[in-house]
């Protein structure tokens, strides 16, 4: 393990991220409203006054200054140099760092003049490519079954692409409370922070805790009650930003642990999303659909008020990074047993917040002769429901 003064470097990084988010926060405010990228109160949203978003580019910008840092530190200070070859990946840099360029202005256009959902999508997707091209791929993973490697060739395209596209998206869609997605980054990212540095991946340990740094400075502002949002253009740069470190922090081979780590560590997210698209999926309705059917949602209908809810799924996501620590330390008996205890846990607090029953449901208005969508407060809801269960029953009992 490093020793302490090695440490140095790592706190000087993180520093310049918080300072010049924090510093950089109130003059997007004010750009943020001149270009009217403002969340207006509706049915859908929390917040009942308008809040400007927008918030991803001081993020963005604090990583752009601990790079700096972190390059001149190396010239000028001696300091252990980031951009060092990949013991199995041939990355450059310069293209990590456009695909980061990419991710962010497809998140703050879509801030200032609301992208479709496909030209959204075609963003992330050209980003991951970009970085698939400049070499952040996994290429080669462990056979989980017998002994040896498994090449993936040219499969390792799309696979990376789908990879970092689906981590984007997990943070996107839970950033729905006041520091929910920045907090569960902050966490994620000082948790995959340790990992790099016990891996020896300095190049994921300077990204990580600059990352750190930016969703520090940002919670100040963004902890309830928010004066900004990190809209999309900080969502998708902090989602795509946890999957690159992830896969940077993959040493030489991509083996069965150091894949599970960034799903644990990312554990509440990717729980939200799953149960999204069941949720959806079992109420005929599309994935796209948006609903009240969300983790933090589901906590607010419970009672609690937004501070006690998101500091409800910091605690769950402190715990599941908790044990995707602990993995990396132990042999795979204890693995096992860890990654059960955090599997049946969370599937207990899922199942307690009904995260997979219809929030929603397509019902036919005879009186309006159209196709339209119903909550469980409406009689109809249940109606529908029942009638699904009786088609499924039914289907089952014909084959």
């Amino acid at each position: 393990m490093a020793s302490s003064t090695s440490y140095i470097p790592f706190l000087c990084v993180a520093a310049a991220a918080y300072i010049t988010t924090f510093l950089t926060v109130p003059l997007v405010k004010r750009l943020a409203i001149k270009l009217d990228a403002v969340d207006y109160p509706s049915k859908r949203r929390i917040n009942t006054k308008p809040i400007p978003r927008l918030g991803g580019t001081a993020v963005f910008l604090g990583l752009v200054v601990a790079c700096i840092v972190q390059i001149m530190g190396t010239w000028y200070l001696g300091w252990p140099p980031v951009l060092v070859p990949h013991p199995r990946l041939h990355i450059s840099y310069p293209m990590l760092a456009l695909s980061f360029t990419v991710i962010f202005a497809t998140g703050a256009i879509d801030d200032v003049f609301q992208l479709r959902p496909k030209q959204k999508l075609a963003g992330q997707v050209l980003a991951a490519l970009i970085a698939c091209v400049g070499g952040l791929k996994i290429g080669v993973i462990v056979n989980p079954v017998a002994p040896g490697e498994i090449m993936l060739g040219w499969l390792a395209y799309p696979i990376t692409v789908v990879y970092l596209v689906a981590f984007t998206n997990i943070i996107n869609l839970i950033d729905g409370l006041d520091g929910l997605a920045t907090g569960i980054c902050g966490i994620a990212s000082f948790t995959m922070f340790s990992v790099a540095v016990l891996s020896g991946r300095i190049d994921a340990a300077a990204l990580s805790i600059a990352l750190f740094g930016s969703c520090l400075a940002f919670l100040r502002y963004n902890f309830n009650p928010a004066s900004i949002f990190l809209g999309d253009s900080g969502s998708l740069l902090l989602g795509f930003a946890l999957g690159s470190i992830s896969l940077l922090n993959v040493s030489r081979t991509a083996a069965l642990t150091s894949l599970i780590i960034p799903l644990i560590v990312a554990g509440v997210p990717i729980i939200d999303t799953f149960s999204a698209i069941v949720r959806r999926k079992r109420a005929h309705i599309s994935i796209g659909q948006a609903d009240k059917g969300h983790i933090h949602h589901r906590l607010i209908q419970e009672g609690y008020n937004q501070k006690q809810a998101v500091l409800l799924i910091y605690a769950w996501c402190v715990l599941l990074s908790a044990g995707a620590a602990a993995i990396n330390q132990v042999e795979v008996p204890m693995r096992v047993l860890i990654f059960t205890v955090l599997g049946i846990g969370s599937a207990a607090f899922a199942k307690h917040l009904h995260l997979f029953e219809p929030v929603l449901r397509h019902h036919y208005n005879k009186r309006t002769h159209e196709d339209e969508l119903i909550t469980p407060d409406d009689p109809a809801f249940k109606q529908e429901e029942q009638a699904a269960e009786e088609h499924k029953e039914e289907r089952h009992h014909r084959h």
